[in-house]
């Protein structure tokens, strides 16, 4: 079988720094020249540098890395095919070190309530969610569905969320975007088989067949529309992710906000949160 020339292939296990730096300039699309102009070095150097002809010190591997906007956790790769330490480190949410991030977290989700905001990681997996989260978009039967959950899967595929979701064809249409707009910049090889596993996924009604839009809504586009007990639920979403994290786990984390799209959106949200907590179960 020919190697696959995707930008999610694979490389070798342990290449050459030059492998990684070819790797990453095909995948932005740069020519040497249009390189070595970004990060102020002749193309003659940068061409040694990418052939091993010439070893870079570990300021001009992080500032190629800076110029192709290579993600932290691969310039760690970067700097150890090029014979220095890592850089940056790993740490999960429950280490110790982690406490004040953490914190903030929670606090962030917390404050969102009564509607719902989410914590993912760079797999879409949830990480952490509020409240809200948990009875808006798994249930108020099955809270414990949401965190730990894949969002694409438990969105998307048979047997999860999808027959709560009465936009589905809307909403698998931008989780598709999104996750080819990721693969474009990381090339996550999981990410890439994500993308494949949705796409196998059976077809949802057309956008023709979808529920409308609420009225009213101006630049407020629903992104969201859920059924509920308290009827269809609308929302829009704002993304927030760590400023200039050197935390592996904190530059790949993500917060998705859910924002009320419609009046009607707003007033239910309060009436579901006070519904379930006097009729737990």
């Amino acid at each position: 079988m020919p190697a696959s020339h995707s930008p999610a292939a694979a490389l070798p296990s342990t290449p050459a720094f030059g492998m990684h730096l070819r790797h990453w300039r095909t995948l932005r699309r740069l020519t040497q020249m249009s390189l070595a102009s970004l990060a102020a070095m002749s193309t003659r150097h940068l061409s040694c540098v990418e052939t091993g002809r010439a070893e870079p010190s570990r300021e001009l591997v992080l500032r190629l890395a800076q110029c192709l906007d290579v993600p932290i956790r691969e310039r760690n790769a970067w700097l150890t095919a090029a014979g220095y330490a890592p850089m940056y480190r790993e740490r999960g949410l429950d280490h110790a070190d982690m406490a004040v991030a953490r914190r903030a977290i929670e606090t962030l989700l917390t404050c969102h309530e009564p509607f719902p905001a989410i914590a993912l990681d760079r797999h879409w997996n949830v990480v952490a969610a509020n409240r809200a989260s948990a009875l808006v978009l798994a249930g108020p039967q099955t809270p414990a569905r949401l965190v730990g959950a894949n969002v694409i899967r438990l969105c998307h595929a048979p047997g999860g969320l999808a027959h709560t979701i009465a936009n589905l064809a809307q909403l698998r249409q931008h989780h598709l975007r999104r996750l080819q707009q990721q693969i474009r910049v990381t090339a996550d090889p999981v990410l890439a088989a994500l993308l494949g596993e949705l796409n196998s996924y059976p077809e949802p009604p057309s956008m023709a067949d979808a529920s409308p839009a609420s009225d009213g809504l101006g630049v407020a586009v629903p992104l969201l529309q859920v059924h509920s007990s308290e009827g269809l639920l609308s929302f829009f979403t704002a993304s927030t992710v760590f400023g200039s994290a050197n935390d592996i786990t904190l530059s790949e984390m993500a917060m998705e906000l859910f924002l009320p799209a419609d009046a009607v959106t707003a007033a239910a949200i309060p009436r579901l949160m006070v519904g379930t907590t006097a009729n737990p179960g």
